[in-house]
């Protein structure tokens, strides 16, 4: 069948562009139901990665959070009309040691590999998550990819933490600061979790934790057992140094947040705390199967979720696309979500 895929050409333009595809083939089909546009995905759409990058990606469909349908499976695994979590990550390898979303043949969706702006992704089985029946509210569950990642992260955290995990620390009242301290806030209900920003406005949807606080007026006494970085950008030099400086001895601090630039590090009182630091970045197909029963055992984490979402769009034609876009970059709060009816 002749699959149709809209990919941005250059900075802001999107043309409409052909596959041939087997539909007999080994793959399950799937048509994208509803979309949601990434911090990642932008930096495309403006121009504002590296000219060198954008030469060597693009053309390219952007976009890889998203859910959907099952519209056809040769083998038969799921039923036509079955919901799921479209997974971006695609392994090409196996490693006994390194994880699929740090294998660096792994392929990427909307990162030099066409994302889900397509009539019709064709996918590896694996690479689909079926959602439970109970879920309805689909238009939220397609920011699942950035859950993931929050989940991907505090999975190694606990598995690299010592056992003190009675207060947590998150720096940055974004979108992935949000996630994780909802995330944080089931999987450790006795914890007490703090969050520091420096817009009230944000701030003010953590009404769920403990406390939050300004990071320009952050109490002298503050401390807390391990520590979330979701910042990033310009912003990590100075959440990290805060971070170091507050955090209890032996902690450990979870980096999440993207920089372009490198940033300082106070060492010296790293090690005079015996910190622990490390590094997470997207997610495996199992942190979305996790996530999906996450979902169903915890209902109201997908209300939480759902305070995420800022506008929703529905497209059906490339100028909708282009609208949604330019929207985003001005949506001060939460998730851009596109219902796909191209």
């Amino acid at each position: 069948m002749i699959n149709q895929l809209y990919q941005l050409v250059s900075p802001r333009q999107f043309e409409v562009t052909y596959n041939n595809e087997d539909v007999k083939g080994d793959k399950v089909v799937v048509r994208p139901l509803y979309l949601s546009i990434c911090a990642a995905d932008q930096r495309y759409y403006t121009g504002t990665r590296d000219k060198k990058v954008l030469k060597k990606k693009l053309p390219m469909s952007l976009i890889h959070e998203g859910v959907g349908e099952i519209v056809y499976d040769n083998k038969g695994k799921y039923e036509v009309g079955t919901k799921v979590i479209m997974v971006p990550n695609t392994p090409i390898e196996n490693d006994p040691v390194i994880a699929e979303n740090y294998l660096p043949s792994s392929k990427f969706r909307s990162s030099g590999f066409d994302g889900f702006m397509q009539d019709y992704v064709f996918m590896e089985h694996d690479r689909v998550v079926r959602l439970d029946e109970s879920i309805k509210d689909l238009s939220t569950v397609a920011y699942s990819e950035l859950v993931s990642v929050s989940w991907h992260a505090i999975q190694r955290f606990d598995s690299r933490s010592n056992a003190n995990k009675n207060s947590f620390g998150i720096w940055g009242d974004g979108n992935l600061g949000y996630i994780t301290a909802i995330l944080l806030n089931k999987l450790y209900p006795d914890a007490k979790i703090y969050a520091f920003g420096k817009t009230a406005y944000k701030l003010s949807h953590f009404s769920f934790i403990e406390e939050v606080y300004n990071i320009h007026e952050i109490p002298e006494d503050v401390t807390f057992d391990h520590g979330f970085e979701c910042v990033g950008g310009k912003g990590s030099q100075s959440a990290v140094d805060q971070m170091i400086e507050l955090i209890s001895p032996e902690g450990t601090i979870s980096l999440l947040g993207v920089s372009e630039y490198p940033i300082e590090i106070n060492t010296r009182l790293v090690l005079e705390k015996g910190l622990t630091m490390f590094g997470s970045s997207r997610s495996s197909a199992q942190d979305f199967r996790d996530v999906a029963k996450f979902y169903k055992d915890h209902p109201d984490v997908i209300d939480k979720l759902s305070l995420l979402k800022g506008n929703e769009f529905e497209v059906k034609t490339i100028n909708d696309v282009v609208m949604a876009f330019e929207e985003d970059l001005s949506t001060s709060w939460g998730k851009t979500v596109i219902k796909w009816t191209m």
